[in-house]
């Protein structure tokens, strides 16, 4: 079974409310930053893939206003922790564990 990781501003990122990140404020993010282009191959404007992933990872902005992607290997979980950070948020996991807790390995999670 898989599991997702969520870039959120929330408290939880299954809350209904909170602060979001907008549609517009990620692309703004996403143009500035050369690992990250859109999917061509999925072309709607809220889909995203890293590609300096060897498999061009793919990174979804949520009308929730959230990012999220499935079943991150480390190198995407230290991509999210830094794309959190520039956007002043925080990685969240399916079952609420905080990513990016230790700055020397930000693949380290801390369970709530």
């Amino acid at each position: 079974m898989g599991y997702d990781l969520h870039i959120t501003r929330k408290e939880y990122w299954s809350d209904e409310d909170g602060p979001t990140i907008s549609l517009a404020e990620w692309l703004t993010f996403v143009a500035n930053d050369p690992d990250i282009e859109p999917d061509l191959e999925n072309a709607e404007s809220e889909n995203f893939v890293i590609v300096s992933h060897p498999k061009r990872w793919p990174l979804w902005w949520d009308p929730t206003g959230e990012i999220f992607t499935k079943n991150p290997d480390s190198a995407v979980v230290a991509k999210l922790v830094q794309i959190a950070q520039l956007l002043d948020a925080r990685v969240l996991g399916d079952d609420e564990e905080i990513y990016g807790v230790d700055v020397s390995d930000p693949t380290i999670c801390q369970r709530r």
